[in-house]
């Protein structure tokens, strides 16, 4: 196909990539090899060298190997940026274990789901998070349960001995694990890309998380690509002094790629952001005088920028180019970002592309409020919104579709919906959009309800499920409306049955009970009755629009 917006295309970045056939784990003999002694991760005073880093990750790996753990098994990450994520998650990988992320944040209901559609035979998460996984493994019986503490890399060195953690009988200690490895000898299994590296859980319409299943080589194509995209800037860095701010969680299949696999290929220092407080962000950026690369979403820059010690940490001096995904960036701060004198890009993907699709080129011509054009190697085509099957014209809204290496092999255990969302190699991303003249594209709405609240993908119909469980509400549902800071935000629409009385805060923090709080209605507004169609469908749309409507007329 013809890819007439590579014309747009940086200087430097390539219109088609040579992929190593290669698995994910060897991106850390790139750095471990060439830059030894270079710190891999700084985390709450501790500096993690590379040549430390692999060693850790091959005694685990080799650990997980003893345990009966085989290729092909389900080990599960539930952990926040930490050193034991990155030795986790290459260590299971480097034996041929498919990672599963999963949010600490996570209840046990929302867990549950989780291990049990996927099969887990280990579980690797932190003391933050024990007494959820404390909760779930009364429901249901995960083979292997590993505790790490957040404190056990902390303090300059890793932890000599395991601190008290009161696991349950049969739990295994992380750093028991760790300690009692000593072959750092690389694991013999025959891994490729094309074999399963990580199954990443998104939403839809129905609710009903669904496990993408994303390949070595998906994920290896991705960390090249990011990594290409923004080398007109960052490959001005020498690698010996490359870093990346990560603030992003490694759970989330952004950061996962644009922050921790980037700094696998970039020789880059992790600077780790375990929890985004921003008093403790600032702290941290004040001991660095530059960072090279610092994804983020809207949300985490707009608290940055804003925040009382922004001027006189000179920002735009301690950074060389901001990656801006997961929403799109107000206008306000783009207009903030130019003013400060940053390097900056934004753009589009989603868990199913492995993150990645769409960019405004670094150094070229950005168009505000567009998610810019496809990356290389990226065959798209914009659709009837009907059918799917029609191209439709330049100008005329459609689905988005697109073919690349990025492209999930399917979902896991799920082959209707596999089938329904990738057709003839062509994925259909339910994002509706319109090509412009200069060949760059602009999301104008969604087939799917999906809300992104602060850069967290929310699926609305999982939330109504949950107030439907409230003993006095007779019908309810829940609706992303726009917020200035988190792009959007939750808000629930109730009606009480008969005779009931209920408070806001009351509905609000029995959601709080059931979903992580980023999933958590903000807003709640009683009501006689909601909109329906003729068949009796709850309108979510009209809703919406009748929220931006009232936004509108309360501006002054």
């Amino acid at each position: 196909m013809a890819r007439p917006w590579q014309r747009h295309y940086d200087y430097g970045v390539p219109t088609t990539v040579r992929y190593p056939r290669i698995p994910v784990h060897e991106l850390v003999n790139i750095p471990a090899n060439s830059h030894a002694a270079k710190p891999a991760v700084v985390y709450m005073g501790t500096k993690l060298s590379y040549w430390d880093l692999r060693n850790e990750i091959v005694r685990f790996a080799n650990a997980l190997s003893g345990m009966g753990i085989k290729k092909g098994d389900r080990v599960g990450l539930h952990l926040p940026n930490c050193p034991q994520y990155i030795i986790a998650y290459y260590g299971a990988l480097s034996i041929g274990a498919i990672v599963v992320n999963m949010n600490p944040l996570y209840t046990p209901s929302e867990l549950l789901h989780i291990v049990d559609n996927t099969g887990l035979t280990t579980l690797v998460t932190a003391d933050v998070s024990i007494e959820a996984v404390r909760a779930l493994c009364q429901q249901i019986d995960i083979p292997r349960v590993i505790v790490t503490s957040v404190y056990d890399y902390a303090g300059g060195q890793r932890q000599e001995k395991p601190t008290n953690l009161d696991m349950e009988e049969g739990w295994l200690h992380f750093l028991d694990i760790i300690i009692g490895s000593t072959d750092t000898r690389r694991p013999k299994v025959d891994v490729t890309a094309a074999d399963p590296a990580l199954i990443q859980f998104t939403g839809g319409t129905t609710g009903i998380p669904k496990g993408a299943i994303l390949t070595h080589g998906n994920i290896v194509s991705a960390a090249f690509q990011s990594s290409l995209w923004g080398d007109p800037i960052t490959g001005r860095t020498a690698y010996a002094r490359r870093s990346v701010f990560c603030a992003l969680p490694f759970f989330h299949i952004y950061g996962n790629i644009v922050a921790m696999n980037w700094a696998m290929l970039n020789c880059a220092t992790q600077v780790l952001v375990p929890r985004f407080n921003i008093d403790e962000v600032m702290m941290l950026i004040s001991i660095f005088d530059n960072i090279t690369f610092f994804p983020f979403v809207p949300t985490m820059l707009t608290a940055i920028v804003n925040h009382p010690k922004a001027e006189e940490l000179e920002l735009s001096r301690r950074f060389a180019l901001f990656n801006s995904g997961g929403a799109p960036m107000p206008l306000e701060l783009i207009d903030r970002v130019k003013e400060m004198g940053f390097f900056y890009n934004e753009g589009w993907g989603m868990t199913e592309s492995t993150s990645l699709g769409f960019a405004n080129p670094v150094l070229g011509l950005k168009k505000a409020g567009s998610i810019g054009v496809p990356f290389p190697d990226t065959d798209v085509r914009v659709v009837d919104i009907e059918e799917g099957i029609e191209d439709v014209d330049i100008g005329e809204p459609g689905e988005l579709i697109v073919k690349s290496p990025l492209v999930m092999r399917g979902y896991w255990n799920d082959d209707e919906k596999t089938a329904d969302q990738i057709r003839d190699g062509w994925l259909y991303t339910g994002d509706i959009v319109v090509r412009d003249e200069d060949d760059y594209f602009h999301i104008v709405d969604r087939k799917k309800d999906m809300i992104i609240a602060g850069g967290y993908n929310i699926y609305p119909r999982e939330i109504d499920e949950v107030l439907y469980q409230h003993p006095k509400i007779k019908a309810a549902v829940s609706v992303g409306v726009p917020h200035k800071y988190r792009g959007e935000t939750v808000k629930a629409f109730v009606v009480l049955k008969d005779g009931q009385k209920a408070t806001k805060a009351e509905i609000i923090a029995f959601c709080r009970e059931k979903l992580a709080p980023y999933k958590s209605p903000k807003l709640v507004e009683f009501r006689d009755s909601l909109p329906q169609s003729s068949i009796g469908k709850v309108l979510r749309k009209v809703l919406r629009e009748e929220e931006i409507a009232k936004q509108k007329q309360d501006r002054p």
